[in-house]
């Protein structure tokens, strides 16, 4: 298996102080080509670890499945090294029989870098997919005191973040604060790949009455996975983009931005979230523009 960490030798340059030389630990970024049925479908750049979970994701994400019983095997195969080892840097995935062979229009005509999961698309309109699963139906109702503990609780599962300082992470949770899943990667998009990965290679598919908990910005790719999984909320350290916010709006996903401990800004179905009085959020002051 790939590995997750490499060790590099680095100059450290401190002002007014003399340069130093020392063993820095650095997270690893590799490609992974994604087939289905023999036929590639894309290549990403990822770190290597949990790359079933993080194929199966990606097959949720791009429409191609939408339960566990959709997807049937997946194997490392081809790609080998100068000493003619295997690099692990191909998964081969076997779809159900039901289930028909993802269409051209999914086949990325370029490599899908860890900065952006939808780079490659070759319309406007592919961007946007349609979900079978309806998370704005959702009647998960969530205490704000449960949503305002999950960036540390994801931030104490950060164990490669802790040696790199180089990984995003994303953490699935149920509605009561219990952990599902955590997964880390270079990529958010992969990070979170990963997350709804496991949700398929667990059968859990759609992932209703959960939270979405991510490192980082929310983007309007991530609302558009945690929709094709059936995910009702999704909540980030950060901020939100705008086309984020107006997506999670149209799906019915509660999407939370700013969540560091003490408070956070609920963009969209604030009603899914309930005071320590046990009142829910019916209304959300309007950010001024």
């Amino acid at each position: 298996m790939g590995r997750i960490t490499a060790r590099r030798r680095v100059t450290r340059i401190r002002r007014g102080a003399e340069p130093t030389q020392r063993a820095d630990t650095l997270a690893v970024e590799e490609p992974l080509e994604i087939r289905v049925g023999g036929r590639t479908l894309t290549v990403t750049m990822r770190t290597p670890g949990d790359d079933f979970e993080l194929v199966a994701g990606y097959l949720v994400s791009e429409g191609v499945v939408t339960t566990g019983a959709d997807y049937s095997t997946a194997r490392y195969c081809a790609g080998t090294d100068a000493q003619g080892a295997n690099t692990y840097n191909v998964v081969d995935a076997t779809l159900a029989t039901h289930v028909p062979p993802p269409g051209p229009e999914l086949v990325r005509a370029n490599a899908v870098t860890s900065a952006c999961g939808i780079c490659g698309k070759d319309s406007i309109a592919a961007v946007t997919t349609a979900s079978v699963h309806d998370p704005e139906a959702d009647t998960m109702t969530v205490a704000a005191a449960t949503v305002l503990d999950l960036p540390d609780r994801l931030r104490a599962e950060q164990s490669v973040f802790d040696k790199t300082g180089g990984l995003h992470a994303a953490a699935l949770f149920t509605g009561d604060g219990r952990l599902l899943a955590v997964r880390e990667d270079v990529g958010r998009h992969n990070a979170v790949d990963k997350v709804i990965g496991w949700g398929v290679l667990a059968d859990r598919l759609p992932l209703s009455n959960t939270i979405l908990q991510v490192s980082g910005r929310a983007s309007f790719e991530l609302v558009q996975k945690a929709a094709m999984a059936g995910i009702p909320m999704l909540c980030a350290v950060s901020a939100p983009s705008s086309l984020a916010a107006d997506a999670a709006d149209d799906l019915g996903i509660t999407l939370v931005g700013f969540s560091r401990g003490e408070s956070m800004v609920v963009y969209s179905r604030p009603d899914r979230i309930s005071h320590q009085t046990g009142a829910t959020v019916s209304e959300i002051a309007s950010v001024p523009h």
